[in-house]
This record gives C-alpha cells, sequence and structure tokens, in this order.
C-alpha cells in the first residue's frame, strides 16, 4: 500500500500536461507498507539507490550518499540487538 501526502499541492491539468499551480513551498512524503521486494543498487558515481516495491507494484526509490547508507546499517545492526521485532 502506498500512501502519499502532499500539503498546498495544486497543479493544472490542460491538454495533457501537468503544471504547477501556485508557490514553490509544497511538500510531501510518501509512505510504502506490506514492501515485498527490497533492492540496493549503485546510483550514479557517488550514490547507493534503495528501491522498495509491494505486491501491488508501488516503488518507492531512495538515493543516499554511502555514509547515510553506513549510518542505516550501523542503525539496523543495533536493532536487531536491542529489538524482540528480529526474535
Amino acid at each position: 500500500m502506498l500512501n502519499l501526502r502532499v500539503d498546498d499541492f495544486m497543479v493544472e491539468l490542460k491538454d495533457g500536461a501537468i503544471k504547477n499551480v501556485g508557490p514553490s513551498n509544497k511538500t510531501g512524503s510518501a509512505k510504502l507498507f506490506d514492501v515485498e521486494s527490497a533492492e540496493v543498487r549503485e546510483f550514479g558515481d557517488k550514490r547507493v539507490k534503495l528501491v522498495f516495491e509491494d505486491d501491488e507494484g508501488n516503488e518507492v526509490q531512495v538515493a543516499l550518499f554511502p555514509e547515510n547508507v553506513r549510518k542505516i546499517a550501523s542503525d539496523i545492526e543495533n536493532l536487531e540487538d536491542d529489538s524482540p521485532v528480529f526474535e
């Protein structure tokens, strides 16, 4: 299940084209639940891409610099040691 939230979002659809309407102060978040597959691969010369997909074909991609990936890997290790989720 993909959950999208976009604040202050308005677009104009005209002749098949989408155009931003209003100021460019929009914010948004995406959440993907019930992930069926997760993949890690190189992205360009300096980043790592994490790709998550659910059973409905919804996909979220996140490109991170290596230091962010290392921090997440460390956080996962710490969670494995302390959380009953991994038991």
